[in-house]
């Protein structure tokens, strides 16, 4: 395996060290370095706490900054953060007005943030928003529901400016209960994805092969399949997902594209192409889109898809100013 690494150990906090470095304008370490946060805190202003593990860069920290989250925790790849760092990045966030959790539902994150969230109780008041944006990952054995994936960059931007509006706790866990359920993703991968401390692909294709409902820890998907021009991907895709949204209220569609870790943009733009040709033929007009690698599985060649259905106040929301090292846009 070649990777620009020095050693599997200490890829994490060199990879951190960099990110934080490079937009030293933006966010800031704590003084343990257990967490990123935004180098300006918002006095009065709800703080916005996620993270999980590495490996899906620029998620979470990438998303830290004006207009979306305070903290965000890292664990090491595909783990977990620690309760006590989320705790002390409630500690460090949080300036009166109280911390939203924003977490993805995987069974470590899940207990992580609960616990923290439990330990922290006493002296913040804390809610917690859940996503579960995958479309395959409903009712397979063992399944704990649906996977947070790509479905948390919508979440975090949204919220994130309703925060800096200075939305109250209440509300923005209102406003995420109500907008999670609206959002749907489903993946596609060309290869497994390559651990660093294994140095071993999560599973392997044959060259004329492709998993269909990946996960973003390397999971293999729900069916294998055999590879098929881009098109037939993205409308099967695009069909699955349009078919678990709700079927009303769609005037106002959010189309995200995101890059598994190994798909050029070229390819994204195609698929784009593709799926918003799809998307509309059912009904729900795309007005805003994303395109890009938001929210990886470290080198895994392929994509996924979302869509998300907006009401106008979150429309407003979306195109409100951001300032991360991931997502900038507007005053």
């Amino acid at each position: 395996m070649k990777k620009f690494i020095n050693t599997a150990e200490t890829m994490v906090a060199e990879s951190l060290a960099g990110f934080v470095a490079a937009h030293e304008d933006i966010v800031v370490f704590d003084s343990d370095r257990k967490f990123v946060r935004r180098r300006d805190i918002k006095a009065g202003k709800v703080a916005l706490v996620s993270g999980g593990g590495s490996g899906h860069e620029p998620l979470h920290v990438g998303f830290v900054g004006r207009g979306m989250l305070d903290a965000a925790c890292q664990g090491h790849v595909f783990t977990s953060p620690t309760p006590d760092q989320i705790v002390r990045a409630i500690e460090a966030t949080d300036t009166g007005a109280g911390c939203l959790l924003i977490v993805k539902n995987y069974d470590g994150d899940v207990m992580n943030f609960e616990m923290a969230a439990e330990m922290a109780a006493d002296r913040h008041k804390i809610e917690t928003v859940l996503i579960g944006d995958d479309v395959e990952a409903a009712g397979l054995p063992r399944s704990q529901g649906r996977r947070g994936v790509a479905g948390a960059v919508i979440v975090e931007k949204i919220l994130g400016a309703a925060a800096e509006r200075g939305a109250p706790l209440e509300t923005l866990k209102a406003l995420g209960d109500d907008l999670a359920p609206r959002i749907r993703t489903m993946g596609v991968a060309l290869t497994g994805v390559t651990v660093p401390q294994t140095q071993r692909k999560t599973f392997a294709l044959g060259p004329d092969e492709m998993e269909m409902g990946v996960g973003i820890h390397g999971e293999p998907g729900q069916t294998r399949e055999p590879f098929r021009p881009a098109d037939d991907i993205l409308r099967h895709l695009c069909e699955t997902i349009v078919a678990d949204l709700p079927k009303d209220n769609r005037k106002n569609g959010l189309l995200l594209i995101n890059g598994l870790g190994a798909t050029p943009p070229a390819e994204l733009y195609l698929a784009y192409n593709a799926a918003r040709r799809i998307v509309e033929t059912h009904g729900i007009a795309v007005r805003r889109s994303l395109v890009g690698t938001y929210v990886t599985s470290l080198d895994m060649s392929g994509l996924s898809v979302t869509l998300c259905l907006l009401s106008d106040d979150e429309l407003s929301l979306w195109d409100a100013p951001v300032n991360t090292a991931a997502l900038r846009w507007g005053e």
